[in-house]
């Protein structure tokens, strides 16, 4: 029996060698000539059940602008999942048998919310047009191919289990993976992951499997061929948050859709350094506040201390980006630096940062970083926005905020400096609505904006994730680094997170008792070890939760984290490490530029407005690809090496090479309607 296992096995992971990285020619239907190719549209049908599996899953094909039809099992108005609704056997655009979606998703092999007649005439769909299904989270059982799990295999917490790739895995869907997967253990007192390892049985080829007692290696990923049908099976639990399943994701799409689908997805890691040339205030470790700010008693700012790079600090920046292979954004204020240089009578820091201008990159971040929405009134604790005789709110002016913009960007042309008028960083996003205070953006700041050519302004992600209109421009979120900007040392960046984490009878603040979204730490964190053993972990953990969900927006800290003690680099290198530890050469990182994050989020919107209106039409015949989007829409597409885009005359090569295949926003070549791909023969 174990000998014809083996022989099982291989005949399997030989038919996936061959076949896996691409869909197999769809069958044609039962009944319909062989001859005829059908139609295959490419869309994805979502079975859900409410469970973590399917909305981790649905999260990708989301994220990625795969498109997909959700079909919630708990709604009684629901469709009924039957031959019809599936299939047509004669589409009018085409008058071939039409496939209405290109894969399945369901809770498991055998969701209780479906009747027995719709598991059926979705098996006679999957065999009628090869259409492959992911099981998104089961047991192991001889049904999905697996022994039960006391025949050698493993039931239990996989927190900390370091789970391979398989040969079969790496030549097939998860050809992007290098490293092991290792399953998120955050807290040793938690349980956080649970799954089934089992052994293959005839006509399962594992992907993805973990040791297990005895010896050998149980599957907890794989593929299950039996009768004409194709089930990718899971058998560990996950939600959309966890790296292990944001690390298969992408390899679970791959395989669904056979390589070839709407959509497409990039690894970015961009990270922006604020107020270069300028010092930042310093946390004061005793009153627990920062002198200067408005909200610190007794502190006016002349006793403020400052924290502020020194030449040597800008030396070992361009420096560590050579060696990290990561260039940072430097996000300057000019006219700060002009102020120091006059009151100090030279600036080595400058003379450092201009000599290195080619190693960054630069954005303009005005010139004086002053707060260009309402006057403030700082009379009162917190600041409120100040108002004229007749009550109106005072703003600055349109001409104050352009001259912030122009002077900047005029200074940065005059010392040769590779700065893009169209960009901009205010400073603390001011200019736009902050709560509670000013709920609404300066009303001058969109004619400034305009006047001065920016296009893309940034915003703050925990305030504004989603991009919008700022009279001609579009904002770019961009996520906060938990790396203060008034600390220059390890020690004052614990001191300062332990005031905001530690509830007030530990000597904390007590914001995180009373904020919702906060929660506190069991004990403050040791000023000697808290940065290097809880802090930088953590931030480096959500850095890159962030990049594994193929999330564009920039990351963004301080010229201060780069000064004294240079507190940003041990996270970046976390981020860094892990990253390649994990992806193969095939994924590298993607570090976009400011404008470029700016001009992905609006593709992106655009492409979901056109999925969400019904204006798009793609799907495949055969080795052919044609989509159809509204005029001015560029389509995301994902397909394998080797594909072609097809012009009035000729061909050419499509997209560009990510994770083993090639993807690109495209759109239909001049004079034509539709964009149309030629896949390679193999295919």
């Amino acid at each position: 029996m174990h000998h014809h296992r083996v022989r099982a096995r291989a005949t399997a992971g030989a038919l996936l060698a061959a076949a896996l990285l691409t869909t197999l020619p769809p069958a044609a239907p039962a009944g319909a000539a062989t001859t005829v190719a059908p139609r295959v549209d490419l869309t994805v049908l979502v079975v859900d059940d409410g469970g973590g599996g399917v909305a981790a899953l649905t999260s990708e094909l989301r994220a990625s602008g795969v498109p997909h039809r959700r079909i919630a099992l708990d709604d009684p108005g629901r469709p009924v999942i039957d031959a019809a609704f599936l299939a047509d056997p004669r589409d009018p655009a085409t008058g071939r048998p039409r496939a209405r979606f290109q894969g399945v998703i369901l809770p498991n092999e055998a969701p209780a919310g479906l009747g027995a007649a719709e598991r059926a005439a979705l098996a006679d769909y999957r065999r009628a047009y090869a259409i492959p299904q992911v099981d998104a989270y089961t047991w192991a059982h001889p049904g999905v191919g697996l022994d039960h799990t006391d025949q050698g295999g493993y039931a239990g917490t996989l927190d900390g289990t370091a789970a391979a790739v398989t040969a079969a895995g790496r030549t097939g869907p998860f050809r992007y993976l290098d490293g092991p997967v290792v399953f998120e253990d955050n807290d040793p007192a938690v349980p956080e992951s649970h799954g089934y390892a089992g052994r293959p049985r005839e006509g399962y080829t594992s992907l993805l499997d973990v040791p297990v007692a005895g010896g050998g290696r149980a599957s907890l990923i794989g593929e299950y061929v039996r009768d004409g049908r194709r089930d990718l099976v899971v058998t560990f639990a996950y939600n959309e948050h966890q790296r292990q399943f944001r690390a298969v994701a992408r390899g679970i799409v791959e395989w669904l859709t056979g390589g070839v689908h709407l959509g497409l997805s990039r690894y970015h890691f961009a990270v922006h350094v604020d107020d270069v040339f300028a010092p930042d205030s310093r946390w004061n470790t005793e009153r627990n506040c920062t002198p200067g700010d408005f909200d610190c008693p007794g502190g006016d700012g002349e006793d403020a201390s400052t924290i502020r790079m020194t030449a040597d600090d800008a030396r070992y920046a361009a420096a560590w980006q050579r060696t990290a292979g990561l260039t940072l954004d430097m996000v300057y204020n000019a006219g700060a630096g002009e102020e120091w240089k006059a009151a100090h009578g030279g600036d080595p820091l400058t003379d450092q940062l201009l000599a290195d201008r080619a190693r960054h990159r630069w954005v303009n971040h005005t010139y004086t970083h002053p707060f260009l929405g309402c006057v403030q009134d700082t009379s009162t604790v917190p600041w409120r926005c100040a108002t004229d005789a007749t009550g109106a709110t005072r703003w600055v002016s349109r001409a104050e905020i352009a001259a912030q913009i122009r002077d900047n960007h005029a200074w940065a042309v005059a010392k040769g400096l590779p700065v893009d008028r169209t960009e901009l960083v205010t400073g603390e996003h001011s200019g736009l609505a902050t709560l509670p205070q000013q709920p609404r953006d300066n009303p001058n700041l969109a004619g400034a904006l305009a006047d001065t050519g920016v296009k893309w302004i940034a915003s703050d992600n925990s305030r504004e994730p989603a991009q919008r209109p700022v009279g001609t421009a579009l904002t770019v979120p961009r996520h906060p680094m938990n790396v203060y900007y008034n600390v220059g040392t390890a020690a004052e960046m614990t001191d300062e997170y332990n005031w905001i984490y530690t509830r007030r009878s530990d000597g904390g603040s007590g914001v995180c008792e009373t904020n919702p979204a906060s929660t506190c730490l069991d004990a403050p964190l040791d000023p000697a070890t808290g940065y290097a053993e809880h802090i930088v972990p953590q931030e480096a953990r959500t850095a890159l939760r962030h990049v594994l969900a193929g999330d564009p927006r920039p990351h963004y800290a301080h010229q201060s984290n780069l000064a004294e003690e240079r507190l940003l680099y041990p996270v970046l290198d976390r981020v860094l490490a892990d990253y390649r530890a994990l992806f193969a050469d095939n994924t590298p990182l993607v570090t976009p530029r400011h404008r470029d994050v700016g001009v992905e989020l609006a593709r992106r919107a655009a492409w979901d407005r056109a999925l969400a209106g019904g204006r798009i039409i793609a799907y495949r015949v055969g080795g052919t690809v044609t989509v159809q989007a509204p005029t001015g829409v560029a389509v995301p597409v994902t397909a394998p090496e080797g594909t072609r885009k097809r012009a009035l005359l000729g061909s050419s090569a499509f997209g560009a090479p990510y994770a083993g295949a090639r993807s690109a926003w495209e759109t239909p070549g001049t004079l034509q309607t539709a964009l149309t791909l030629t896949l390679p023969t193999t295919t």
